[in-house]
Order: structure tokens, then sequence, then C-alpha cells
């Protein structure tokens, strides 16, 4: 029988900020997808930003389901790998010097930093889905 005084464990019982960060996450999801009508094939794009969007929203109400994050971060880690022989060929602050494309090789790093903060996150969210569930 638990004790009376016990102080629940903060990633089972999420506090308003935690709920506030993943919706806001969730949104932020949501906009990736949207802004994905001009990438040459957007609908593998917005597929993976809003199965991620999903699972964060998911996570606000099943905050004990921890399967379907791990299927997004597997298949945005698997995805991710594919990507990384491009990815070699460029350095960090390239991805960065213009707003456009410059070559195949950006293009490819920025989607492989995507594909790490969707896999990352949906980690995450798998994490607090099975904590929850202990």
């Amino acid at each position: 029988m638990p004790e009376e005084n016990t102080i629940p464990d903060t990633l089972a019982v999420p506090s308003k900020t935690a709920k506030f960060g993943i919706g806001t996450m969730g949104m932020f999801l949501v906009f990736s997808a949207v802004v994905q009508y001009n990438d040459p094939d957007p609908y593998a794009w917005m597929a993976i930003y809003l199965a991620a969007a999903g699972v964060s929203f998911a996570a606000l109400w099943f905050p004990v389901s921890w399967k379907i994050p791990v299927v997004v971060a597997v298949g945005a880690f698997v995805w991710a790998a594919t990507l990384v022989p491009g990815v070699m060929q460029t350095s960090f602050p390239a991805l960065f010097q213009s707003w456009e494309m410059m070559s195949r090789e950006m293009e490819e790093g920025r989607e492989f930093l995507g594909l790490l903060s969707v896999a990352s996150w949906t980690t995450y969210l798998a994490h607090l889905g099975r904590k929850a569930q202990q």
C-alpha cells in the first residue's frame, strides 16, 4: 500500500509546463510539415513530421503510450542512416551558409538534422511513456 505522503514521479505525472512543452513541440512539428510544400519530395517529409506531431499530441492524452513513438523514432533513425554518405561530404557550418540549397550534400545534411530531431524527440516521448507505465 503506497504511503500518503509520497511524491509522485514527475515523469509519470507530467507538470503543466511539461504538457505545454510537449504541445508546443507538437505544433512545431505540424509547422515543419506545412513548410514542406516546396520540397521536391514533400509527402515523405510531411508524413514523418506529422507522425512525430501525432505522437506528441497523443502523449498529452495517453502518457503511458510508448510503442508508437518507438516506431516513429526507429523509422527516423533508419532514414537518417541512409543519408549519412551524403552528409559526410559537407561540413556542419556549410549547412547554414545560405538560405538556398547550394548542393545535394547541403540538402541531405539539413534533412539528416531534421530526421535526428524527430528521432530524438520521439525517443524522449517513448522514454516518458515507458517510465509512466512502470
